[in-house]
């Protein structure tokens, strides 16, 4: 391969080249056992994204779905975890609620699970940061509706295509309405 080509694929993978230009491309699907699965992805090639994407989920029992069939079951939502030794129960549910958080759980052991709207996820986030309350984790995503409980097999299945989504260079976040029981689930990773 002649150098010329490497470097102007170097370039145009590191945005150097002018007249590169990414785009946010949303995919929906089905995989194994029928579970909804939502992909989204940031390409500079659209039509090889398709072509991976649709390989991806065949080859793994799945199936790509028209646009909108399967987005209506999926709503954004943010989600921070507060590990419990950060703060009081009290001072953290205070901090996130004023703040305009929609729901803060306690039922974990180790963490505070907070919801938020995408609109206040930033603000909620900002206002822990204010009062030194450090966060595990933060993210803006999708959240399902309602979900489908898979048998063993499905479920072994369903992972690995999950799996084999989120190794796509091009993909940013994989979603889905799948739910594997804890046996099921601790089975598989046996």
């Amino acid at each position: 391969m002649p150098a010329e080509n490497i470097d102007r694929a170097i370039k145009k993978g590191t945005g150097e080249l002018p007249g590169v230009s990414y785009e946010d491309v949303t995919y929906e699907g089905y995989g194994p056992g029928g579970i909804a699965i939502l992909i989204e992805t940031l390409t500079d090639n659209r039509n090889r994204t398709t072509g991976e994407v649709r390989h991806i989920l065949t080859k793994s029992g799945g199936r790509m779905a028209e646009a909108g069939s399967v987005q209506w079951m999926f709503h954004q939502k943010g989600a921070i975890a507060v590990p419990k030794s950060a703060a009081d129960e009290e001072t953290v549910l205070s901090v996130v609620l004023d703040a305009g958080a929609d729901d803060a759980t306690t039922d974990d052991p180790e963490v505070y699970e907070i919801t938020t709207s995408p609109q206040t996820f930033e603000a909620v986030k900002a206002a822990l940061q204010a009062k030194n309350i450090p966060t595990q984790s933060a993210e803006a995503g999708q959240d399902t509706q309602t979900t489908i409980a898979l048998s063993e097999k499905d479920a072994e299945q369903a992972l690995k295509l999950m799996e084999a989504l989120e190794d796509n260079d091009d993909v940013q976040r994989v979603s889905s309405n799948l739910d594997i029981a804890d046996e099921v689930l601790a089975r598989i990773q046996a």
